[in-house]
């Protein structure tokens, strides 16, 4: 039963594409089971589609900024907003406020509602377990409720005593175990006939924040150029979140690879990746979509040689790409800062194309079925029950 003293308003907080995606079917379970339920805050096309615009204080792609550098850039900007939609959300007195990822942004607000009185949750734990690990205090005094998409996070957050509920990550259970079949990918896409069965389509997805874009789309497309020799048929596609990075890749990737043709989609990325026989990707959610669709990847990264420097020093893990922390081993290749190299991402590339790697796959599946629990549904319980918890103090 829902308290009659609630106003059924939410306020949510997402900077960038892969929280859009997680709000998205978070908010549509919220909806179902709190019709009442209005909406407030920072989020991008996927959460608009649902909830419309009315709620939105900032569009979330305002604060989409990675690395040391870019942020530095930006902080006057940010800190000045940021301070703005703190005191907005605070007027508003929502039921509770909904962090997703964009720790750095997501958990000064929540501390400052939460000291005001206002339930927070924070969806998508800081990898605190992988560097500055002291964060967790921080995590612990800003948050009523952490939901975690890692299943080890629990254990983690539990020996700080931090109220934790594992969630699983919705593209897990999205994602079937019959997926888009390659041929129905393509037909999807309308592929020319002659393109239907060559077994040389590369995906490239350079990211969706313009600093990863800039930084990997000249190296993915020079390791192109060189793969084209090698393999005279062989194509490359893309997807891209909106029509502005769609644009960048493409002026990126004309500048370093002029005659090789890159056909990218907005949007569609999952028939995308269906699509391709092997992908060289950048380091993030995307990764792991590509895993439950059974897809073998090279992840790479690049950032700015501050930001790399910082990471060198506090990085407390080997691996930085989703499927291999998850495996707890290196199942794909991994090509960061100077070993992301066209030469290092053609010979990976080529790997992937000249052999079979049965254990791997064997693996994306066990890692596919124990994240694929009901992500959306078990998230919205946990937020429920904090509410229902305050409600009847």
């Amino acid at each position: 039963m829902m308290n009659n003293s609630r106003t059924h308003l939410y306020a949510i907080s997402v900077c960038e594409d892969s929280g859009d995606a997680l709000g998205a079917g978070l908010v549509a379970k919220i909806i179902q089971k709190d019709p009442q339920a209005r909406f407030v805050g920072i989020y991008g096309p996927r959460i608009r589609a649902i909830i419309g615009s009315k709620g939105q204080v900032y569009d979330m792609q305002e604060f989409a900024v990675m690395g040391v550098v870019e942020v530095l850039k930006s902080l006057p900007q940010l800190l000045s907003k940021r301070k703005k939609f703190k005191q907005y959300i605070l007027n508003c007195k929502p039921d509770v406020f909904i962090g997703i990822d964009a720790p750095d942004f997501n958990l000064n607000v929540e501390g400052f509602l939460k000291e005001n009185n206002i339930p927070t949750v924070h969806y998508v734990s800081p990898s605190v377990w992988a560097w500055r690990e002291k964060r967790v205090y921080k995590v612990k005094a800003s948050v009523d409720l952490l939901l975690s998409i890692l299943p080890f996070e629990k254990d983690f957050y539990n020996k700080y005593e931090v109220p934790c509920v594992y969630v699983g990550h919705r593209i897990a259970r999205e994602i079937k175990w019959d997926a888009v079949t390659v041929r129905v990918a393509r037909m999807t896409l309308r592929f020319a006939e002659e393109a239907m069965d060559c077994n040389q389509i590369i995906g490239v997805f350079p990211g969706s924040r313009k600093a990863e874009i800039s930084f990997l789309t000249p190296v993915f497309a020079k390791a192109a150029y060189n793969l084209k020799k090698r393999f005279p048929v062989m194509r490359f596609i893309c997807a891209s979140p909106t029509k502005e990075k769609a644009k960048l890749i493409a002026k990126l990737w004309r500048r370093n690879a002029p005659h090789i043709p890159l056909i990218i989609w907005v949007g569609h990325s999952r028939e995308v990746m269906s699509a391709c026989n092997a992908m060289m990707i950048s380091s993030g959610t995307a990764t792991l979509e590509a895993m439950f669709l059974r897809k073998r990847m090279v992840v790479c990264y690049i950032v700015n040689q501050l930001t790399a420097a910082v990471g060198r020093v506090m990085l407390k893990i080997k691996n930085f790409s989703l499927p291999n922390i998850l495996s707890g081993k290196e199942i794909v290749p991994e090509l960061i800062q100077e070993n992301c190299t066209s030469q290092n991402i053609e010979n990976e590339i080529f790997k992937i194309l000249t052999t079979q790697n049965v254990e791997q796959i064997k693996e994306f599946i066990r890692i596919h079925k124990m994240m694929n629990i009901n992500s959306d549904e078990i998230a919205a319980n946990a937020i429920m029950e904090l509410l229902n918890q305050r409600c009847t103090k």
